[in-house]
């Protein structure tokens, strides 16, 4: 009974989301914009990205961080890590994310804006990058990789 009513709930959802992209009617006008610039916003355009990821980064001092990072389609972000093995508070923060300058990156910024991370967009992950926006390096490389795990492999079936 309650699978029926979920998808009860999402069928307005289907319709408002069908109206409002019905209406799009794109303008095109020349640009001067370069590639870059272009590339600059293609995560933003064309990458599905908001979604909520998780993974297992390394740690210094503990067996690991397990990290969730949701993102919000109004450029929010909560972010959720515990350092396993070391202790079992989580941590909690909260921010906006804007398009980085170099391609297909987020900036995460603390409500605060002590804090910036950076994250290399990619299809269903997201790759964590050192503070100067660069990929990070080493043997443990593969391990700053979050991977969106409100992805279903295998869509639901639906019946007639």
């Amino acid at each position: 009974m309650s699978t029926f009513r979920q998808k009860i709930k999402k069928i307005p959802a289907f319709f408002l989301f069908i109206a409002v992209f019905s209406t799009y009617n794109p303008v095109f006008a020349e640009t001067t914009e370069t590639k870059d610039q272009d590339a600059h916003h293609h995560a933003e355009k064309s990458l599905d990205w908001p979604g909520i990821y998780n993974g297992l980064t390394p740690c210094a001092d503990c067996i690991g961080v397990k990290t969730t990072l949701a993102l919000n389609k109004n450029n929010s972000y909560i972010l959720i890590t515990q350092h396993l093995g070391k202790s079992d508070r989580e941590f909690t923060e909260k921010g906006k994310f804007t398009f980085g300058d170099k391609a297909n990156t987020i900036v995460l910024t603390s409500r605060d804006g002590s804090i910036t991370r950076q994250y290399l967009v990619g299809e269903n992950m997201l790759t964590q990058l050192d503070s100067n926006g660069n990929r990070i390096a080493g043997k443990n490389a593969d391990s700053y990789n979050l991977r969106r795990n409100d992805v279903t492999a295998n869509p639901p079936k639906h019946s007639h």
